[in-house]
């Protein structure tokens, strides 16, 4: 499935909250931590099949409500904070929906068998003249 951010921005809501860690005065005056949260539960954008794959994969990150929460708090700016928190959640989404392609059973051509089993003969006859007749 191919996401757009304009359509997943409909069922996003943002919260900011001041940062902490480094950054002086800034971090003691700019709300610039946002938390992005999205339910998957009640989302229209994503069919039943979908949230059921999602719920089963992101298990950990989605809590009792079904709601997804992408916390970023790296840049010093909110703006930046947002976009940044946008990206993560769609990375997070298409690993989450990505299903790898059936892997197909295949026979062994007849050269590799034969080519293995002279192999491991000339390593038996190597092993075999190596012994000694300690019988005498």
């Amino acid at each position: 499935m191919t996401f757009s951010k304009q359509d997943l921005l409909k069922e996003i809501t943002f919260r900011t909250s001041r940062s902490g860690g480094k950054g002086g005065q800034n971090v003691n005056k700019v709300s610039s931590k946002v938390e992005l949260n999205i339910n998957i539960k009640s989302s229209s954008y994503f069919t039943d099949e979908e949230k059921e794959l999602l719920i089963k994969k992101l298990s950990n990150r989605i809590n009792s409500e079904g709601v997804l929460q992408v916390i970023t708090e790296e840049e010093r700016s909110q703006l930046h904070n947002k976009v940044k928190s946008l990206d993560k959640l769609m990375v997070i989404l298409k690993k989450a929906l990505y299903k790898p392609k059936p892997r197909k059973l295949s026979k062994p051509k007849r050269s590799a068998i034969e080519k293995r089993l002279k192999s491991k003969q000339l390593t038996a006859l190597k092993k075999l003249s190596r012994r000694g007749n300690f019988n005498d």
